[in-house]
């Protein structure tokens, strides 16, 4: 699989997740059925729009027409069956799906554009991390960035596995495995067990 298809897969299943994430979070706040698709929206596209702004590329949706559809699926599949998706507790599920492919894409982006090591890491958290902020701020509510400790720090051991193994000439396909499953098994673990950083004394 070539370099190019896997960061437009990548991207594509990170949108979707992350629609979703948004959607549910439209349900939560009583939004209608526009409500859900902005919402989802802007939490699909928002990371990666940031990203390629400031690496200096056009808006990845721009000509991944796809992706948009794919994020309006997404808010719509969470608006009209979140009777059932609440009843999985969804939410931080997909945002970790999501939060893990979008590091990675991020960082393989930054990557495939000949930036060093520190830019990708940088623009693999933006990636996964900028979408849900923006996603929690037009809701009024906490960024789950800013009450997780292991979200944004999954986001950099997901991208800084891949970098680790892209920079030193591992394939592609392997670097991509390596850091969407540490961005993933650490927010579970985080999710699961209600592991965080540690936090000054009081």
């Amino acid at each position: 699989m070539s370099f190019d298809l896997l960061l437009l897969l990548a991207d594509r299943l990170g949108v979707f997740v992350f629609a979703v994430s948004g959607g549910i979070v439209a349900v939560r706040k009583n939004m209608d059925l526009f409500g859900a698709v902005v919402l989802g929206l802007v939490t699909a596209v928002g990371g990666g729009t940031l990203r390629d702004l400031v690496l200096g590329e056009p808006a990845f949706w721009l000509t991944d027409t796809l992706a948009l559809a794919l994020a309006v699926g997404g808010a719509l599949a969470a608006f009209l069956m979140h009777a059932h998706l609440e009843g999985l507790k969804p939410l931080r599920w997909a945002d970790a799906v999501g939060l893990a492919v979008f590091a990675v894409a991020g960082a393989a982006k930054a990557a495939g554009a000949g930036h060093g090591v520190a830019v990708a890491l940088i623009m693999g958290v933006m990636t996964a991390a900028a979408g849900g902020l923006l996603r929690d701020v037009i809701a009024n509510q906490d960024p789950l960035l800013l009450q997780e400790d292991v979200y944004a720090t999954a986001a950099l051991a997901g991208a800084g596995a891949y970098a680790a193994l892209h920079y030193t000439g591992a394939p592609e396909t392997a670097a991509f495995a390596v850091g969407l499953a540490a961005a993933f098994l650490i927010r579970a673990a985080a999710i699961r067990f209600g592991l965080h950083l540690p936090r000054p004394r009081r």
